[in-house]
C-alpha cells in the first residue's frame, strides 16, 4: 500500500498537472487557428 501511494505521488500528480496544461494549450491553439482563418480571408478580400 505504501508503495501505491509513493507512486501515485510521484506519477499521478504530474499526470494530472499535464492533462490540466494540455486542455488549456488546446483551446489557445483552437483560438490561434481561428484568428489565422480570419486573418487569411481578410487577406483574400483585400487582395482582390
Amino acid at each position: 500500500m505504501n508503495d501505491f501511494v509513493y507512486l501515485l505521488s510521484n506519477v499521478g500528480f504530474p499526470i494530472v498537472i499535464c492533462l490540466y496544461l494540455l486542455m488549456r494549450i488546446e483551446g489557445k491553439i483552437e483560438a490561434l487557428t481561428g484568428a489565422i482563418l480570419a486573418l487569411e480571408s481578410t487577406i483574400s478580400s483585400n487582395h482582390e
